[in-house]
C-alpha cells in the first residue's frame, strides 16, 4: 500500500531530517516536555509484585520498545520508605542508563499503576502540547536512535548514559497535537496488522518446529516410516518389542538397549567432561573454547569467542576434541542436548559442563545426537534431573552415561540419519522463508513509523 505526501513542505533546518510538512514545527523536544521525574535506588527481591506489594520496576520493561508493567521487582520492607516517583498513565519511561544498544530505550505507560515505582536508572517524562503516544512512536526510529547515539556518554563500551539536557535538545519535528493523535491511531492500526502477521509467521515456525522434532522423535525410537523403510530396502513392517528403556515404549524387536556410556569407542577420555577454565585464562586467540551456550538441540550455535592459550592449553593439560565428536550438554537449557561439534579450522576444547563423546565405529555421530534431541529423551532428562529439586538443573556425567538409549543396526542408522537430512531439509526451508517474510515485515513497520512521525506521507485521511 502507498500512501500520499502533504501538498506542500519546507526544510527542517535539520540535516538528517530534511524537509517536514510545511505547518509542522521543528525544534527541541525539551518545549514539550511538561517534567522529567527519576526513581530512587532501593533493595528489592526477585519476585515480581503482587497482592498490593510496592514494586521498583526493572530497567527491562523497557527493552522491547514497548511497557510492560511485569517487569518489576518487590520492594524489601525496609525500603518501603524509599522509593519515589509512582507510576502514571500517559507518560514515557525513558532507560537513561544501560548498553549501548538499549541506552535511551522508551515505554508508554497506558494505565496508572500506584503499587509501581522507578528506579534511578528510568525517567517519567510527562508532556504538554504534545501526544505521548505520538512521542513513543518516535522513539522508535532510526532518528531518534541516532541522536541517542550521537551523545551518549558513558565510562566503558558496556553502559552508557544519557543526561537529560542531553535528551531535551533532540530535535523533534512536531504536528499539531491533534494531528499527532491521528497519527498513532493510524499506526497502532497499520503496525497492529503488521504484528498479527509477524505472530502469523511465528507460529508457523513453532509449528515447523514442533513437527520437525515429531519426525526425529519417531525415527530414532521406531524406526524409518513404512515408505521410507522400503525405499532403502529395511522391513517396513519390523516386529516391535519393549525397549525396557525407562522414557521409551517399545522399538523395533532386533534394535539393542546401550547405555549412553558405551556409545564411546575404546580408549582414554572417550567419554568426557571437558575442562574446567577461569576467565583469567581466557585470551582472544589461540585454542577456542566452546561453552554450554553453543550447545543447541541438535545443532551446534555461534555465540561469541573465547579461547585459551596453547600454554594454557598444556598447563591444564585439557582435552582436545575433534569435528563430528558429540557435545552432549549436562546444564539446563534443555539438560541432555546435542549437537555435532563443528569444523572451525582451530585446536578446540570445550567447558565441563559439556561432555565429549568419541563415538565408537558402528555408532554413527549424527543418530546418537538425533536420539538427544528427541522429544522422549529431553522430557525424561527434565523429569529425572527435576527429582532432587534444585535451582539449577543439572546431570552428572556418570549418570548421564547410565542411561540407555535404543541402537539400530549400523546400516539402519546409516538409511535413519539420510531420511533425517533430506525431511529436516524442508522443514529448515520453509522455517528459513518464514524467518524472512518476518524480517521484511519488521523493515516494513519500521519504514512506516519513521516516515508516518517525521510527516513523509499524509495519513491524515
Amino acid at each position: 500500500m502507498s500512501f500520499p505526501r502533504y501538498p506542500s513542505y519546507k526544510p527542517s533546518g535539520v540535516e538528517w531530517l530534511g524537509e517536514v510538512p510545511e505547518h509542522w514545527v521543528v525544534g527541541p523536544i525539551k518545549r514539550l516536555i511538561q517534567k522529567v521525574e527519576s526513581g530512587t535506588s532501593v533493595n528489592a527481591s526477585d519476585e515480581p509484585a503482587e497482592g498490593g506489594k510496592l514494586g521498583v520496576l526493572k530497567t527491562s520493561c523497557v527493552y522491547t520498545g514497548t511497557f510492560d508493567p511485569n517487569e518489576n521487582k518487590t520492594v524489601v520492607d525496609e525500603d518501603i520508605g524509599r522509593v519515589s516517583c509512582p507510576l502514571k498513565a500517559g507518560t514515557l519511561i525513558v532507560s537513561r542508563m544501560n548498553t549501548p544498544e538499549l541506552i535511551g530505550a522508551a515505554g508508554l505507560v497506558t494505565q496508572t499503576r500506584d503499587n509501581l515505582y522507578l528506579p534511578d536508572r528510568l525517567w517519567q517524562v510527562s508532556f504538554s502540547n504534545a501526544d505521548p503516544h505520538f512521542v513513543h512512536y518516535w522513539t522508535l526510529t532510526s532518528l531518534y536512535r541516532g541522536q541517542v547515539k550521537a551523545v551518549c556518554t558513558g565510562t566503558s563500551s558496556s553502559m552508557k548514559n544519557l543526561g537529560q539536557d542531553q535528551f531535551g535538545v533532540f530535535s523533534f519535528a512536531a504536528p499539531p497535537v491533534a494531528e499527532q493523535s491521528a497519527i498513532a491511531e493510524f499506526l497502532d492500526r497499520e503496525t497492529g496488522k503488521i504484528d498479527a502477521l509477524v505472530a502469523e509467521q511465528r507460529r508457523l515456525m513453532e509449528l515447523l518446529k514442533e513437527k520437525r522434532q515429531a519426525v526425529i522423535s519417531h525415527a530414532v525410537t521406531q524406526g524409518l516410516p513404512p515408505e521410507a523403510s522400503a525405499k532403502v530396502g529395511l522391513n517396513p513392517k519390523a516386529p516391535m518389542k519393549d525397549s525396557g528403556i525407562e522414557w521409551l515404549g517399545k522399538v523395533p524387536k532386533h534394535w539393542k538397549a546401550v547405555q549412553v556410556k558405551h556409545l564411546a569407542k575404546p580408549g582414554k577420555k572417550t567419554f568426557t567432561d571437558g575442562d574446567w577454565i577461569e576467565a583469567p585464562y581466557l585470551t582472544d586467540e589461540g585454542v577456542r573454547l566452546i561453552q554450554t551456550g553453543n550447545v543447541g538441540i541438535g545443532f551446534y550455535k555461534e555465540q561469541g569467542y573465547r579461547y585459551v592459550s596453547e600454554e594454557t592449553f598444556e598447563k591444564l593439560n585439557c582435552t582436545e576434541f575433534q569435528p563430528g565428536d558429540v557435545l552432549i550438554c549436562r546444564l539446563d537449557g534443555p539438560v541432555g542436548r546435542a549437537c555435532l561439534a563443528p569444523d572451525l579450522g582451530v585446536r578446540m576444547i570445550t567447558s565441563v559442563d559439556n561432555a565429549i563423546l568419541k563415538c565408537t565405529d558402528h555408532v554413527m555421530p549424527e543418530y546418537v545426537v538425533a536420539i538427544l534431541s528427541s522429544v522422549p529423551w529431553i522430557s525424561w532428562i527434565d523429569a529425572l534431573c527435576r527429582v532432587d529439586g534444585g535451582f539449577r538443573l543439572r546431570i552428572s556425567r556418570s549418570q548421564l552415561g547410565e542411561i540407555r538409549v535404543p541402537l539400530p543396526p549400523h546400516e539402519e542408522q546409516l538409511a535413519i540419519v539420510a531420511h533425517l537430512k533430506s525431511v529436516t531439509a524442508s522443514f529448515d526451508t520453509l522455517t528459513a522463508e518464514a524467518q524472512r517474510a518476518i524480517d521484511l515485515l519488521q523493515e516494513r513497520r519500521t519504514a512506516l513509523i519513521s516516515a508516518a512521525v517525521t510527516g513523509q506521507i499524509d495519513v491524515r485521511t
